[in-house]
Order: C-alpha cells, then structure tokens, then sequence
C-alpha cells in the first residue's frame, strides 16, 4: 500500500509538471513583433521606447538629425534595426515625408539612388518599411525597384500597410523577397484611450494567432505609446514572446539565419 502512495505521489508531481511546461509551452509560441517608426529625428518618446524592457524593431527614417545615433542606439540595447523609408502618399504634402523621399515622378535610376542612399544611412538596417507610402506602394514600377534591391542587398520589407491597393506582397512574391505586413497600428489616434484599446487588441489576437505585428511611432504620441505600452508588457508576455521582425521570418522559414 505504501508503495502504491509512493508510486500515485511521483505520478502526480510528473504530471503536473507535464501541465506546467505543457502551459508554458502554449504562452511562449506564440510571437509577437512590435515595430515603432519614425525615429532619427529626436522626436518624443525616443528614450522611453528604446529603453522599453522588451525586444523591439526599430524604423530609423534616413538624412536626419538624429539617424546615425538612434540606429546606433538601439542596436546596442539589443533591438532590431530597419529603414523607415519615406514614401509617397495618395494625400498629404510633400514636405510631409522628409529628405529623400520616393515619389512616383521620379525616374528608375533616381529611385534605385535614393534607396540606396537611404539604406546606407541608416546603420545595421536589416530591413525597409514604408513611411506613409499609400501611393507609392500601390506602383507597380517603384515597388518593382525598391524590393529589388531589397533582394540584392539581402533585406526583408515589411508592408505597413497604408494602403489596401499595395502591390508589395505581389512583386514580393515574384521577385523571392522576404516580406511581411503590419496588422494593427497603436496610435494612429493620438489618445491614450486609444492606445489602450489597441494594445487590448493586439492580446486578444495574440490568443487566435501565432505570430503578429504591430506599429506605432515616436512622436506626437510617442510619450503616450512607451508609457500605455511598459503598463502592458507583463500582461502581453503572458499570451505571446516579444520577438524581432526576423525571428518572425525565421520561424516561417522566408530567411536563413546567416552562416
């Protein structure tokens, strides 16, 4: 009889530990990647965001005040690094996007310099989105050139999707390029109530979904976003891992991990 206690009590502690990992298994495989945009240019929220005890993907915009040293920045702290490129609009003004942009006028060969350029001023880029953009991406011919040297020079794009006529997982596709696209931005509304709400939406999705991505900026609502978003983070690693952009592509398989 003693036995059979000893037996039933070694039983019972292996299968709780079986549930355990089995539960911590469950809330560590989902993924999800938090891109912030619009950095270089010292706007607010720029120490908070970066110093947030998660990984983060950062998007530098190129030819701006502070560029070199927010890439530098957060790569040291351990976060991703991608060029925010600054793209054309369908509304909105020029002036809008920053030194540099990509424009639809433009010829093939300025489009291919600008890119170029912009990649190679912003340090440990290994990826490009699109600042605003719903024009350009919506261009056969520009996303054309930009994914391909996207190709060439061996990044990945992510589709912010500010456009439901964009062209990039189209060409994307064609052309072998890894790319992925935004799901749900944070603060499109400048109000800490609607950050709330959509940080609440990212977990729920966390629940149906293996991976996800989501955006928001420094900026305006910069100091808004850090804030609501270092509130939430406990609750949000309890649902999904906060990854990079490129774990997200590794586990799926759309890029190696270099040799």
């Amino acid at each position: 009889m003693k036995n059979l206690i000893a037996i039933l009590s070694v039983l019972s502690v292996f299968l709780g530990s079986i549930v355990i990992y089995a539960e911590e298994h469950h809330q560590n495989s989902n993924r999800v990647a938090i891109v912030i945009d619009d950095f270089g240019n010292d706007m607010k929220g720029t120490e908070e965001i970066l110093h947030l005890p998660v990984k983060l993907t950062i998007a530098v915009m190129p030819f701006l005040s502070t560029t070199k040293e927010d890439a530098e920045l957060a790569h040291e702290l351990g976060h991703e690094v991608i060029l925010h490129l600054p793209m054309e609009p369908v509304k909105g003004k020029r002036s809008w996007l920053g030194p540099g942009a990509i424009t639809t006028d433009l010829s093939n060969k300025e489009i291919a310099k600008r890119v170029n350029a912009a990649i190679d001023a912003v340090p440990f880029a290994v990826g490009i989105n699109n600042h605003m953009g719903s024009k350009a991406t919506s261009d056969e011919r520009v996303m054309r050139i930009i994914l391909g040297i996207c190709k060439e020079r061996h990044l990945y794009y992510l589709d912010s999707k500010t456009s439901r006529k964009s062209v990039v997982s189209k060409i994307a596709t064609e052309l072998s390029v890894p790319y992925l696209e935004n799901e749900l931005f944070f603060d499109e509304v400048y109000t800490t109530n609607h950050i709330v709400k959509q940080t609440n939406q990212l977990i729920r999705k966390t629940e149906v979904d293996d991976s996800i991505i989501a955006i928001g900026h420094v900026g305006i609502a910069g100091e808004k976003t850090a804030s609501v978003l270092k509130q939430y983070i406990p609750a949000l690693k309890k649902k999904a891992e906060p990854v990079t952009l490129s774990t997200i592509l590794i586990e799926k398989e759309l890029i190696t991990t270099p040799q």
